[in-house]
């Protein structure tokens, strides 16, 4: 029951209701969130419908997503019809499935009816088989063969991404009697930023925009005004190398053309911003193990990102470890050495991560191809000579001065130098090398890089001070 039909709802104004709800970061208020709660756990389903009815489809999202998992269910319920498409289409991966194992498979079926394509699957496509063939089996037959049509492609293609609803047109129409069929058939999207022209094969040959339409008169031929020079995407094209596409090429929408060239579905600009917002965010995560670093991710699966990462990063400790052991002498003689090393070690780190995001972030963008490899090492290479060369004199000066020992700051200041020279090198070169495997670049080239320039940076340190006599 809506909030419309019931006399029991009085309405609500909007903006009366954003400005006791949303503080002035446009979040919702704790204070909103906590009388929202407590309407649900005390069973007064009403309450909690008409203190959500006025908030956006957004904010209905936020609310789920601040709500403890295990209450999550009993506000779904509360909500009624307020949980529409526009709200499972907002929220988060994780909190929408906790959502949808709480629905009857029915009522699932009939928010996929009303989403777009793409977000009906994003939906179904991370449900359990059985619970995925249930929701199926609620859907019309139309709905359900799009969608499994789309289940059919690789995840992070453009299959699945696609959406199924366009407006397709053959090229020998006018002007007017595209607008009158647009006008005339309400079964047409209601959503397009392009009309595509295609030919009887129903492969795409051109666009039109609607403002080339809407300015056009009416005798005029769709071949006379379309563009024939278009991008097309093919169905199996993986997502970021769409979302590439649309960035290089400035498109609002683009063709996804199955493998004999036809027609079947559209990407558009806002699919491709929340592609960039995931690739982006992927990549960020798992330079840092941090696996999907998602607050709402179960506390099983964080588990297993993270800990497989710190094994090996516990690998990688023990091999500076073993080089430390081979100077003990040495660092028992002047303990000084013990005091400055995890500076060599330190610094080389964080140069050898700098170097790494630039990298990671150069190959998914494809700033860095086979055609410029060379040139971008050789850039890393001296940037990392301009750094190491101004970090090792105020290191060195700061060395010899604290401890009275000007060998000792020549030898830490060689010793930063190279080894952030080396952590330039290996910034660059190892994600360059992992992505010539086909290996993704991100997940693993953090490992190796502080492995380098860890050990690296001890037994450059180390070594120097022996050569140099200060320790034996």
């Amino acid at each position: 029951m809506t909030a419309e039909s019931d006399p029991d709802f009085p309405p609500v104004e909007t903006a009366d209701a954003a400005t006791e709800t949303l503080d002035e970061d446009n979040r919702l208020k704790a204070d909103f969130v906590r009388l929202v709660l407590e309407a649900v756990e005390a069973g007064d389903a009403e309450e909690a419908y008409r203190l959500a009815q006025p908030l956006h489809a957004a904010d209905i999202a936020d609310l789920f997503e601040l709500t403890p998992r295990e209450d999550r269910a009993g506000l779904a319920v509360a909500l009624g019809d307020l949980l529409s498409a526009d709200v499972l289409a907002e929220i988060n991966d994780w909190v929408r499935d906790d959502i949808v194992d709480a629905l009857p498979a029915a009522q699932i079926a009939d928010l996929a009816e009303q989403m777009e394509t793409d977000d009906a699957v994003a939906m179904i496509e991370d449900m359990e088989e059985d619970e995925q063939q249930a929701v199926l089996a609620e859907l019309d037959p139309e709905d359900r063969a799009v969608i499994e049509d789309a289940l059919s492609y690789p995840e992070e293609s453009a299959g699945r991404i696609m959406q199924r609803e366009l407006v397709a047109v053959p090229e020998h129409i006018t002007v007017g009697q595209l607008i009158d069929y647009l006008r005339e058939n309400q079964d047409l999207t209601t959503e397009f930023w392009e009309i595509f022209v295609v030919d009887p094969a129903h492969r795409p040959i051109g666009t039109c925009q609607l403002s080339w339409i809407m300015r056009t008169p009416r005798n005029i031929s769709i071949s006379d005004v379309m563009k024939r020079e278009q991008t097309l995407i093919p169905v199996d094209m993986d997502q970021e190398e769409v979302a590439l596409r649309f960035q290089k090429y400035a498109l609002i929408s683009a063709a996804v053309v199955d493998d004999a060239g036809r027609l079947v579905g559209v990407i558009t600009a806002d699919d491709v911003v929340h592609i960039v917002q995931e690739e982006a965010g992927e990549d960020i995560l798992r330079l840092s193990g941090a696996g999907e670093g998602d607050i709402n991710e179960p506390i099983a699966d964080s588990y297993k990102a993270r800990v497989r990462w710190l094994i090996a990063n516990l690998g990688t400790a023990m091999v500076a470890s073993f080089i430390i052991a081979q100077f003990g002498a040495a660092i028992e003689t002047m303990v000084a050495l013990a005091i400055l090393m995890p500076i060599v070690a330190s610094i080389g780190g964080n140069a050898g991560t700098q170097t790494l995001a630039v990298t990671v972030r150069a190959l998914a963008t494809n700033q860095l191809t086979q055609s410029n490899t060379v040139r971008s090492i050789w850039r890393e290479v001296r940037v990392a000579i301009l750094i190491g060369a101004t970090v090792a004199v105020i290191a060195g000066l700061g060395a010899g001065l604290i401890f009275s020992n000007w060998i000792l700051g020549g030898v830490i200041a060689a010793a930063i130098l190279f080894n952030i020279l080396i952590a330039g090198l290996s910034g660059v070169a190892i994600p360059v090398l992992l992505d010539r495997l086909d290996q993704d670049p991100a997940v693993s080239s953090s490992i190796f890089v502080t492995m380098i320039t860890d050990s690296m940076g001890f037994l450059i340190f180390l070594g120097l001070a022996v050569f140099a006599g200060l320790a034996g």
